[in-house]
């Protein structure tokens, strides 16, 4: 008869524990592999967005999915279309990196080069869109439902339910990834800025946003001159979890290209080039109205702007069944990344996860009657809600001298953490704004 001890039992388990443990780490690996090995087949490369995601696989692959989606699959509206309302979007907060990266993706689809141009160039339709683009980005509880009666009702140009809510929904998820990517700093290779970035409030304090006092003028930045050599749309990245059969296919692949290229002929590389300047254009080209942006919900002093009560207009009550009849499984998509991110591992406990995005959703005028909003100055320092308030209401202005970000407390882990709360919250909120107008609509 064998008899286990005690002392034996507990090395076991714990060594048991360790393997489970380095099982779960490893197919974690594998699993990013995995996803990093599609983008490389479908693409040819890993984007920089990805690769930040990374130490969150389920939740990538949530986000992938739903923006393949969205810019990929069959929907109402032509591909071109998608990507150059991608492009407006990003350019209302003078994000470099997404403006060139939908840029080049445009032209790749059979966009017309001319749109890039400017605004002006786009046909009548996609401009029709400007202003529900300025006003979600910026300040979305404008969103009426005039807006919504416009778009719909405007004779030749008018754009079909489906069709505007397909270009709602890329709107606010391009709005929104521009938050994570100036979080985290993902834009600092198209940097410097043309002008001083648009989102920036007047009279801003980086000392003092946090609870809305506001002393210090506006940076107006120094024009600078238009990128034109070629750069790579993809960040550098060194990753641990990139197998040898991952790095072996982008050398094969560069090696394919080089051949390539020194096969073209002078032509086609002017082309190239020429193609390359369009995609390097300054995003100021494609907004109006430069000057408007974010303004303080709380303290202003008109009373005719109600705050949005989610008793009375909820995503999972309301916005998800519209969304998901309007425009075929997107409502699954995005429900699916609302709860990936409320489950990530991570150091915050839930009630401080859940201060993040009930504070996201109140500085864009969003309420929880069932909510104790004592709790968010309880858990959320000072210098927390700043960087919060700022990356999700004015992103842009992050990189600029009046709101030095980079010396916030956050360590380099959970900030990553802390962007996908942020861009996930001000996703869901530009979306309840959108879809309760078109529902206002709908029972006029």
């Amino acid at each position: 008869m064998i008899i286990c001890t005690n002392k034996m039992e507990y090395p076991l388990r714990t060594q048991c524990q360790r393997v489970q443990k380095q099982v779960m780490v490893n197919s974690e690996k594998e699993r990013v592999s995995l996803l990093f090995m599609k983008a490389l087949v479908s693409r040819g490369s890993v984007d920089a967005v990805s690769q930040q995601m990374a130490p969150h696989p389920q939740y990538l692959e949530s986000f992938l999915r739903t923006q393949h989606y969205i810019l990929h699959m069959d929907g109402p509206l032509p591909l071109p279309y998608r990507h150059y309302i991608a492009i407006m979007a990003a350019a209302r907060h003078h994000c470099n990196y997404l403006v060139y990266l939908h840029s080049a993706q445009f032209l790749r689809v059979g966009g017309d080069p001319l749109w890039l141009q400017g605004l002006e160039a786009a046909p009548p339709r996609l401009r029709l869109l400007d202003h529900i683009n300025k006003v979600l980005a910026h300040q979305p509880w404008l969103t009426a439902c005039s807006h919504i009666q416009t778009l719909l009702k405007s004779g030749e140009q008018c754009w079909s339910l489906a069709e505007l809510v397909q270009a709602v929904v890329i709107l606010a998820h391009c709005h929104s990834l521009c938050s994570f990517v100036f979080g985290c700093d993902t834009d600092s290779d198209f940097v410097p800025l043309s002008k001083s970035p648009n989102g920036t409030p007047p009279t801003f304090c980086p000392f003092d946003a946090a609870n809305g006092n506001t002393n210090v003028p506006q940076l107006l930045a120094a024009p600078s001159e238009h990128i034109t050599r070629r750069r790579s749309l993809d960040s550098s990245c060194d990753m641990v979890c990139l197998k040898e059969r991952i790095q072996k296919s982008q050398e094969e692949r560069e090696k394919r290209e080089e051949r390539l290229l020194q096969t073209q002929t002078l032509q086609q590389t002017d082309m190239e080039e020429e193609e390359e300047m369009i995609c390097f254009a300054d995003p100021s080209r494609f907004i109006t109205d430069p000057d408007f942006c974010y303004q303080e919900f709380a303290r202003r002093e008109e009373d005719h702007f109600q705050v949005f009560r989610v008793q009375d207009y909820s995503w999972e009550d309301h916005g998800f069944s519209l969304v998901n009849r309007l425009y075929s499984d997107i409502g699954h998509l995005l429900d699916d990344r609302f709860r990936s991110v409320t489950t990530l591992p991570s150091l915050h406990s839930p009630d401080m996860k859940r201060a993040i995005w009930n504070y996201i959703h109140c500085v864009l005028g969003i309420r929880y009657d069932d909510y104790d909003y004592g709790e968010v100055n309880q858990l959320l320092e000072r210098d927390l809600k700043l960087y919060i308030k700022a990356v999700a209401c004015f992103p842009d202005a992050t990189k600029t001298s009046v709101c030095p970000l980079s010396l916030t407390p956050i360590k380099t882990s959970e900030r990553i953490h802390v962007n996908l709360l942020i861009m996930e919250a001000r996703l869901q909120a530009e979306l309840l704004y959108a879809l309760r107008a078109i529902t206002q609509y709908m029972i006029a």
